[in-house]
């Protein structure tokens, strides 16, 4: 397995802003529609302008993920995926050159043992794990072992976090900073919220890491509005839609590619407007 280069995903988003647009993150669970459906997809994304990809690691009982992210979540437990699958799927998309963070709930990381899965995720190539659902209080038995594999730690702040609760959450994360524009489940809307902004300013005034917005983006001019503000824009639910709505795995593929070229378009359509101010 190749070697795991701690930096690489702080390298994604240090490219992006010389290119003076934000970088564009893309999720997808691993496992779904198969194992090597989703690999094909990931790399599809990333080939398509997709700057890092988030590997869902799929598992039983969300807290965050809406219905669309839930449907393929279920599909993919039913065909019996794995943490060995995950780990194997952020092989395939690393080995091809794009920065590859792991998105998981904290029980499946426990449950398969924290250091094992920060040294095999390392094997893998593995950039960093974003941990929705663990907060720097808590991560006592994750931030030693993915230090210790010079994994980024990646959590969350949302409208909701008090400026101590935001600076508590910045000193623990490496990489990048999430920064969720709404509260509430994961899923496309609208509109994104309109505390993002707000949110993210908050956030830059306690740390010098990236900002990533997501939760609810899912059309270019979308990610063109987030990447108005923010460093980088996470896109999940749309392109796991674009797979559930697609006919077969070769038109899931393309779906997920077409859609991330037009988010692409978006963060660069942002930085060209940036840059002419």
């Amino acid at each position: 397995m190749p070697e795991a280069v701690g930096s690489r995903l702080s390298e994604a988003f240090e490219r992006a802003r010389s290119e003076g647009r934000a970088a564009l993150v893309g999720y997808l669970p691993a496992g779904y529609p198969t194992a090597a459906g989703a690999v094909a997809a990931l790399r599809a994304m990333a080939d398509a302008g997709v700057d890092v990809v988030e590997v869902g690691l799929p598992y039983s009982d969300p807290l965050m993920d809406g219905p669309t992210i839930q449907r393929a979540v279920d599909a993919a437990l039913r065909a019996g995926t794995t943490t060995v699958d995950v780990l194997r799927t952020v092989e395939a998309v690393a080995s091809a050159g794009t920065p590859a963070v792991v998105m998981s709930y904290w029980n499946p990381i426990a449950r398969y043992g924290p250091d094992r899965f920060a040294r095999e995720l390392a094997a893998a190539g593995g950039s960093g794990v974003v941990t929705p659902d663990l907060i720097p209080d808590e991560a006592a038995e994750w931030l030693p072992p993915a230090r210790g594999h010079r994994l980024d730690t990646v959590f969350l702040v949302a409208p909701s976090s008090t400026d101590e609760r935001i600076a508590l959450t910045v000193e623990a994360c490496r990489g990048f900073v999430y920064a969720a524009s709404t509260m509430g489940v994961t899923g496309a809307r609208a509109q994104v919220g309109d505390a993002a902004a707000g949110l993210v300013a908050r956030t830059r005034a306690a740390t010098t890491l990236p900002i990533a917005v997501g939760l609810g983006v899912s059309t270019r001019d979308q990610a063109a509005e987030v990447a108005s503000f923010a460093d980088g824009v996470v896109v999940g639910s749309a392109f796991v839609r674009r797979m559930l709505d697609a006919d077969d795995e070769a038109s899931a593929v393309s779906a997920v590619a077409e859609l991330a070229g037009e988010l692409a378009g978006g963060v660069r359509q942002a930085g060209n407007r940036l840059a002419g101010r």
